[in-house]
């Protein structure tokens, strides 16, 4: 499993909205310049996050975005299942396929299964609440010459 741009993208976009969470909302050209994203790149992703509840769009020409909940109840797991869909390593058996082999239904089972498993509740432990603010700035690093 490897998670795009989209996905990475999309939670740096909603962890800038949160930590300027103080404004009345927040332009996709301001994100795109702290982010380092393009902002119609942007505008790809704000899109389905505003579909899928996350974040509100303001109109007008001083227009931008706010979440739509607080962060402490914006999951991750979530998020990343908006923008990308299912996260498993691997995808289950489709029915009425070939049937698998013992040792690729023990492979499933011992690694596949285990690795989607760990990894879905990992990301179920994360908020966006707990993401915001743990990276220090570039104001903390102090020089000595």
């Amino acid at each position: 499993m490897k998670i795009s741009n989209r996905g990475r993208y999309g939670i740096r976009l909603l962890i800038d909205i949160a930590e300027h969470s103080s404004e009345p909302h927040v332009s996709l050209l301001s994100i795109g310049i702290r982010q380092h994203i393009a902002t119609r790149y942007l505008e790809q992703v704000a899109l389905i996050l505003r579909r899928s509840g996350f974040i509100r769009s303001v109109k007008g020409a001083s227009g931008g975005y706010t979440l739509a909940r607080p962060a402490e109840d914006i999951n991750i797991a979530d998020v990343l299942q908006a923008l990308e869909g299912d996260l498993l390593v691997v995808d289950p058996p489709i029915p009425g396929s070939k049937q698998e082999t013992k040792i690729q239904q023990c492979i499933r089972r011992v690694v596949f299964d285990v690795l989607n498993e760990r990894i879905a509740a990992t990301i179920r432990k994360k908020t966006l609440a707990s993401l915001v603010c743990t990276v220090e700035s570039d104001d903390s690093y102090m020089y000595f010459i």
